[in-house]
């Protein structure tokens, strides 16, 4: 059973974005990009209690602004989805999930050394220049289920 519900077009769509928002960090890289968008549509909590679909998770605004900054700047759709990414996004959608964002709602690339909180969210792990953050103790169990 996959992790959350899916259409093609989601697969697509997530696999533009993984592409758009990590291509530079490899597959590894937009599989932890992947567990930020699934763990989002997932999380009943702060300020994903909203968002139950990848299309909700990826276009979702945030204080005037797209909460991602490929969709922001419209770089997720400049490429259309490759087979490899599609296979990434598959692979989150369906069970992948692992440190440091198996947990995480959050991430973004400080161009600096990570901080150990972002808006009161602890720091759980980065890799290459991405830093993530899952939620606070207590306020979030449902990114922990499946």
């Amino acid at each position: 059973m996959p992790r959350v519900k899916y259409t093609n077009s989601d697969v697509d769509l997530m696999a533009r974005m993984m592409r758009a928002e990590a291509v530079g960090e490899g597959k590894l890289g937009m599989l932890f990009v992947g567990n930020v968008i699934v763990n989002r549509a997932k999380a009943d909590c702060l300020d994903f209690r909203d968002v139950r679909s990848i299309p909700q998770v990826i276009y979702q605004v945030q204080g005037g602004n797209y909460s991602f900054e490929a969709v922001q700047k419209g770089n997720v759709f400049y490429n259309r989805a490759r087979t490899a990414e599609k296979r990434l996004a598959k692979k989150n959608l369906d069970y992948w999930r692992d440190h440091p964002a198996k947990f995480a709602l959050w991430y973004f690339n400080p161009y600096a050394p990570c901080p150990q909180t972002w808006y009161g969210q602890p720091f759980s792990g980065q890799f290459k220049n991405h830093c993530y953050y899952e939620p606070e103790a207590g306020t979030c169990d449902s990114v922990y289920m499946g």
